[in-house]
């Protein structure tokens, strides 16, 4: 059963709906005669082109990019310097020497270790002798704030030609202040 108030509400609120359309009505028209009728067409799809993969060809690529490395070969020239073949290569070795933070030091004034960052997070104590980057750059002195590197450089015509080479700490100011 209706209440007569739910009743009045219900048939007031019915009369507002048969209103004057004719506004409405109007714009409807103005929007139909102004709209383009005509879809734009689909751009065109370009064709799918397999590329088959060779795994002899390339690394596979679900394994792990290898560290840089250079590809060592010697030309053997008389009265020329250049690295021994023989030595054993270091960890450090594996990368370029932009891709190396120095972290720290270790040690007293008389024995003291560089703390390197590897670009793989890997953290490795280096000091006089040891080796670090790709052109078998050797340790020759290693400061609280830097560590200098003894590099050989190919020439290109079979030798080597020596280069100094500094790596200093990340951050030398915090060192430096203490």
């Amino acid at each position: 059963m209706i209440r007569p108030l739910t009743a009045l509400a219900l048939t007031l609120m019915l009369c507002g709906c048969f209103d004057d359309l004719s506004g409405v009505q109007q714009h409807i028209a103005d929007v139909k005669a102004t709209t383009k009728a005509r879809v734009e067409p689909l751009p065109e799809v370009k064709e799918f082109v397999h590329v088959p993969y060779r795994s002899q060809d390339v690394r596979s690529p679900f394994s792990a990019p290898t560290p840089e490395a250079l590809q060592d070969k010697f030309l053997q020239v008389q009265d020329c310097l250049h690295p021994d073949p023989r030595r054993r290569k270091e960890p450090l070795e594996k990368y370029a020497l932009d891709n190396l933070k120095m972290r720290g030091t270790l040690g007293d004034t008389g024995n003291i270790w560089a703390l390197i960052e590897a670009s793989d997070q890997t953290l490795h104590r280096v000091t006089l002798n040891n080796h670090a980057g790709l052109f078998h750059g050797r340790v020759i002195n290693v400061e609280p704030t830097h560590i200098e590197l003894l590099e050989l450089i190919p020439d290109g015509a079979g030798c080597w030609k020596e280069r100094t080479t500094m790596l200093q700490m990340t951050d030398a100011s915090s060192v430096a202040s203490n």
